[in-house]
């Protein structure tokens, strides 16, 4: 059996599908990117015949026939459509599918059914809160009860959260049992899958753009960016030191650091000279602030001091 979507869209302007054109066939499992809420449902839909697209065509072994498509197509897991209700226990989502199997669908034919499965540990979880590899296999398993099942759409299983190749192994286990494996998912699941050359993950819908993390461009642009920004900050560093640097004397001498008002008169002893102040006297006047008379009788003060140079000490 082949089943083939030939250029399907859904919504006005394709906002519910975009244009899409894939295939998938017994014996082989493929996956096909959809994203957004609702897409992924949508393509689902569609590729089982449960929809009919807009735009576009699908063909089962070359024909137009959707009550084909729908008695030999299971649509499994497709959100709002046909996932169980998260907080209904495993073994009532089983007893309520063996039901529409038409065999026995009792709650004891639901755990014999489950340890035959080798999950009757489960019977009583509520299937929200089962493993994603384990809910895959049990709702696959179940599909496949129904007459006439000869293919499974599995959708957005990389919802559920695991690792892509859990739920990957079962659908490729499902293929090499003969049915037609057809799985909707996420970019993100997509990506990991082409990652995990061992798992032979084949797009239906055509290759996926390859993730580039790094590109030799960017790094130049980054390293160009980083230069310029360092000598950016060298400039303004400079531009900040020259500025707060103080000038210097008139004599062309380095300026002394400033110090408080408060003690500007009590820099130069009077009768001292000002050109033999010491360069502590800021500190001894610190210590003794009530000198502020010639201790030395004997001494004038120097009535007329170079004011150029007593402004330059200050």
């Amino acid at each position: 059996m082949r089943v083939t979507l030939h250029e399907v869209s859904k919504g006005r302007g394709g906002q519910s599908l975009p244009t899409t054109s894939l295939e998938f066939h017994s014996g082989a499992v493929r996956f096909a990117l959809a994203e957004t809420e609702q897409r992924p449902t949508v393509l689902g839909l569609i590729a089982s015949g449960r929809m009919r697209p807009d735009t576009g065509r699908v063909t089962i072994d070359g024909d137009s026939n959707n009550k084909a498509l729908r008695r030999t197509i299971a649509l499994v897991d497709a959100p709002d459509v046909s996932d169980p209700h998260p907080d209904i226990t495993l073994a009532g989502v089983v007893g309520e599918e063996l039901m529409f199997a038409g065999v026995g669908a009792t709650p004891l034919h639901a755990r014999r059914w489950l340890n035959q499965l080798g999950f009757g540990e489960l019977a009583g979880v509520p299937i929200g809160n089962v493993d994603p590899a384990a809910r895959v296999r049990i709702l696959c398993e179940l599909a496949i009860l129904r007459e006439g099942t000869e293919g499974i759409v599995l959708v957005s299983p990389d919802r559920h959260g695991g690792s892509p190749d859990g739920w990957w192994r079962i659908a490729s286990e499902f293929a090499d049992r003969g049915y037609a494996m057809l799985v909707v998912i996420g970019g993100s699941a997509a990506v990991a899958l082409e990652r995990m050359h061992e798992l032979e993950a084949i797009n239906a819908s055509g290759p996926i753009q390859p993730l580039v993390l790094d590109r030799p461009g960017d790094e130049a642009s980054a390293s160009e960016s980083a230069s310029a920004s360092a000598s950016a900050s060298a400039s303004a560093s400079d531009e900040h030191s020259t500025t707060d640097a103080e000038p210097d004397s008139p004599d062309g001498l380095p300026a002394v650091p400033p110090f408080d008002d408060e003690y500007a008169e009590e820099d130069s002893p009077a009768g001292a000279d000002p050109g033999s102040v010491s360069e502590n006297a800021d500190a001894e006047h610190r210590e003794r602030p009530d000198a502020d008379t010639n201790t030395d009788p004997d001494t004038d003060p120097d009535p007329d001091p170079d004011t150029e140079e007593n402004g330059g000490e200050r």
